[in-house]
């Protein structure tokens, strides 16, 4: 069913070919930063919507998290085509997350359900989405710019630093689940 807060992830899904376009094609950084600032209030309120109305879903826990994934995954190739960071940040975050859907992998073919979102992941992307725009604003030779460019770097370390973290505690929590599984699936 497709309810208020399923229908902002779908919009968010969707703004992600938009972005990419925007970053690479013509290179309109004002309105991708637009399209990034969207994305994040768009995901801060879905979830609330969704509980302010009770219309919590299954498709909505599927949608959100894809959409900040996906959301996540384009901006940082698109960063590293046009050389805002450098290419192993992108190996180490797309590696991590890489690594968290094998654990989800091994956790349902040992029948158990993924791990709940952590604050810590929430906490990561919270980082992450606020340092997107600001490395975009910060690529320019304004005031804006310098002023942005610090914290756009500190947003981004520490996003990156806590979705390094939370991935370890999925590996964690993977391990733990299925070292007490008494059937073959273990790592």
């Amino acid at each position: 069913m497709l309810t208020i807060p399923n229908a902002l992830s779908v919009l968010r899904l969707a703004g992600v070919p938009v972005f990419l376009y925007l970053l690479l094609g013509p290179r309109a950084d004002g309105w991708a930063i637009a399209l990034l600032m969207f994305s994040g209030l768009s995901d801060y309120l879905d979830g609330k919507i969704a509980r302010w109305l009770d219309q919590t879903s299954r498709l909505g826990a599927l949608l959100d998290p894809a959409a900040d994934r996906l959301y996540t995954l384009a901006t940082i190739v698109a960063f590293v085509l046009r050389d805002i960071v450098p290419w192993w940040v992108a190996a180490v975050l797309v590696a991590r997350d890489l690594l968290v859907a094998g654990c989800i992998g091994l956790l349902r073919r040992g029948g158990f359900a993924p791990p709940e979102v952590t604050y810590i992941g929430k906490a990561a992307t919270f980082n992450l989405m606020y340092a997107f725009p600001l490395l975009l604003l910060a690529q320019g030779a304004s005031t804006a710019a310098t002023i942005a460019r610090p914290i756009a770097y500190a947003l981004a370390i520490w996003g990156a630093g806590l979705f390094l973290y939370s991935g370890l505690l999925y590996v964690v929590q993977t391990r733990t689940a299925l070292r007490h599984h008494p059937g073959p699936v273990c790592i």
